[in-house]
């Protein structure tokens, strides 16, 4: 990755591209001799201590491969929430077997408590809802139930901000694992963690950032325990999930994962139209208009019930919940995942309440997305559906998850502004969520080459658009009017908006175009697609 970093890093690219246009200009006044250019030298490649040793471990290389000690922390979800709808809380257990991969032993944990963004007594520099953030009624290590403790000498926890730091009796070892139990509970935000999760219009919930989970351990900064301050997004190590959310009867539930127990919560009708849109390359109504009348989950005596979802191998998990959304699905072929020879299909969705009528392509959206980034990338989407979730009241823009976005109503734009945002969040699926790259210290590692691949695909679904011209007049624009910023600064550390506009979206995407048109396409898409392939499901700097 190095390589592609210091091509990306280079900050005499423009100053280049200008001097050359400048000396051409010049050139064509005769009255005007050619100056002499003296050739741009890139600033020197400064490289971190931790990365050093990383290298001088085997973990990583200088050529930008994993080295042949790599090693990346794993964990096992078992989580069971419930969902009152009424007073908009959340309430659940969470049970973690964290294994500690890494040469070194870990006598602190670190757990992420990003709900604690909600609280009056931290720092950010975003507004949010206030609550009281997680309440915790018990917290157990290996059975062991421990209390909290000031100052954290000894076995215990303190609550640090977004953190939750844990002192175990004994360190785990290299390669031992760890049993962590946590019950907890919190008041749902109308808009949570910035626009990124919340409740609509009494019929609409979408849970992301909702459960404890474990900060990344990593060999280049060890605990990423970076706060979270709500502007600067997330870093979140591979795991496996099993979850059950109990809900109300007539709320639908998707999500991050499989389903394993459709047939206990989906009437026949609605499992044989999903099954239909797998087989179909036109989009099928799995919910339609009249089944929000009719009833599209089963009944229970109790009047709730309990989805069970399984996910492996994600860095996360979100899920919607609505009582009031139709759903469509359509295949969509993702390439050759298993290396058959034959091509693969995975499932394109849209969820979305009827008033937002630009939500009925959704769907066909999702499947030309998903489609074109398995192809551009040379990474097939490895997952089993691809579902855009309209969340009006909650966001105005997008924000991804694994499998899963959320995505406002759209109301008042045309359809390829639509397009636009389904394709953008649907293409973090493989950065960061398939080459899991560190969001909270570095967005443009993610955002920008999240806007490279939806501006080539937005040029594929709208013969005639020119992404990689929109890309420029984006960052030029912003640049010109001051908030032009160094891509190596922390995400947070940002002075506006803007400048973050700049820092994590136009600029690195402008500079992959530029990339591209200096090395010819073959050369750098077998850079590019290398790059991704190498990385995939692991965790890049």
């Amino acid at each position: 990755m190095l390589r592609l970093d210091r091509a990306l890093k280079t900050t005499s690219l423009i100053s280049l591209l200008l001097l050359t246009l400048t000396s051409v200009a010049e050139a064509q006044d005769p009255r005007q001799a050619v100056p002499t250019l003296e050739r741009p030298v890139a600033n020197p490649l400064k490289v971190s201590p931790g990365f050093r040793g990383a290298v001088d471990a085997g973990s990583r290389t200088t050529e930008g491969l994993p080295g042949p000690n790599y090693w990346q922390q794993t964990a096992v979800y078992t989580i069971q929430a419930t969902l009152d709808v009424e007073n908009k809380k959340l309430e659940g257990t969470t049970r973690i077997l964290y294994r500690n991969n890494s040469p070194d032993p870990l006598s602190r944990l670190v757990v992420q408590l990003l709900q604690n963004f909600h609280r009056d007594d931290v720092p950010r520099i975003r507004p949010a809802e206030i609550t009281d953030g997680y309440t915790f009624s018990r917290i157990a290590v290996e059975g062991q139930e421990f209390e909290e403790v000031p100052n954290l000498r000894g076995p215990g926890y303190a609550t640090n901000q977004t953190n939750l730091l844990i002192n175990t009796p004994n360190p785990v070892e290299p390669g031992d694992s760890i049993l962590m139990d946590l019950d907890w509970s919190f008041t749902i935000p109308q808009r949570g963690a910035g626009g990124r999760m919340g409740w609509s219009e009494d019929n609409f919930f979408y849970l992301a950032y909702w459960y404890p989970q474990m900060a990344v351990y990593d060999d280049v900064v060890g605990w990423q325990a970076d706060p979270f301050l709500g502007q600067a997004e997330f870093y979140q190590g591979l795991a496996t999930y099993d979850i059950t959310l109990d809900v109300p009867q007539g709320w639908l539930v998707q999500g991050t994962g499989e389903l394993l127990n459709e047939g206990e919560v989906l009437p026949d009708r609605i499992i044989q139209r999903l099954r239909a849109a797998e087989r179909s390359d036109t989009v099928v109504h799995v919910i339609a208009d009249e089944d929000l009348t009719a009833g599209f989950t089963r009944e229970t005596p109790t009047g709730r019930l309990r989805w069970h979802f399984a996910a492996d191998s994600v860095r996360d998990v979100a899920f919607s919940v609505t009582s009031a959304s139709l759903w469509d699905a359509v295949r969509t072929e993702i390439g050759d995942r298993d290396g058959d020879g034959s091509p693969e299909y995975s499932r394109a969705e849209a969820i979305f309440r009827p008033a937002h009528e630009l939500w009925r392509e959704g769907a066909r959206y999702a499947q030309h997305s998903t489609a074109f980034h398995s192809r551009h990338t040379g990474v097939p989407y490895p997952y089993s559906h691809a579902t855009a979730v309209e969340g009006d009241g909650i966001i105005g823009g997008g924000m991804e998850e694994p499998m899963m976005t959320i995505i406002g109503g759209y109301d008042n734009a045309n359809d390829r502004a639509l397009y636009s945002v389904i394709n953008h969040e649907l293409a973090h699926n493989w950065v960061p969520m398939i080459v899991n790259t560190d969001e909270r210290r570095r967005s443009w590692m993610d955002e920008g080459t999240t806007d490279f691949n939806d501006a080539a695909a937005s040029a594929d679904m709208y013969p005639g658009y020119d992404g990689k011209s929109g890309e420029f007049s984006s960052y030029i624009g912003l640049a010109r009017f001051g908030q032009e910023g160094a891509l190596m600064r922390h995400s947070d550390h940002l002075d506006s908006p803007g400048h973050y506009g700049v820092h994590a979206y136009t600029k690195p995407g402008s500079l992959l175009f530029t990339l591209r048109s200096m090395l010819g396409e073959d050369v750098f898409y077998r850079a590019y697609q290398g790059y991704l392939r190498a990385w995939a499901f692991k965790q890049p700097k």
